[in-house]
């Protein structure tokens, strides 16, 4: 089944693409829940006009994201956690946590779903981090995780 996303889903497609999935996942889920229309020739000439109108909203906002994240790369955010002696951390580290760490360190403010978190995060340590903020603009920051 062919769709047109409204919003961005992960593992699926970003906003205004059109993707195709599986029968049940768009008539049970996607469609019900306002994620996602079906792709007929009706809906693809309003997706024509809603992607020029979001293509000049966004072109607006591209120079916003360069700045921030020229603002934010090659600064390591410090991010206190609980760890054994041996440096395991106890829990796991969050991309809230990270978004919170960087509203307060940097006074900039980035959606939590903006932010990749590797896997391996489990020891105290700096671990490099990827930060989505549009499809053009992404960075990469230097998360330091400090035993409190």
């Amino acid at each position: 089944m062919q769709i047109i996303l409204l919003k961005d889903i992960d593992n699926v497609g970003y906003k205004h693409d059109i993707v195709t999935v599986k029968n049940g996942y768009g008539r049970n889920f996607l469609i019900p829940q306002g994620l996602a229309v079906i792709a007929n020739a009706a809906n693809n000439e309003k997706l024509d006009a809603l992607k020029a109108e979001e293509d000049a909203k966004e072109a607006a906002r591209v120079e916003d994201y360069k700045q921030q994240a020229a603002k934010l790369e090659g600064q390591p955010v410090k991010i206190g956690v609980k760890a054994g002696t041996s440096g395991k951390i106890f829990g796991s580290v969050t991309v809230i946590q990270i978004a919170n760490a960087i509203q307060e360190q940097y006074g900039e403010e980035i959606a939590r779903k903006k932010i990749v978190l590797p896997d391996n995060v489990k020891e105290v340590g700096t671990y490099p981090i990827e930060i989505n903020l549009n499809k053009e603009v992404k960075t990469t920051i230097e998360i330091e995780l400090v035993a409190e």
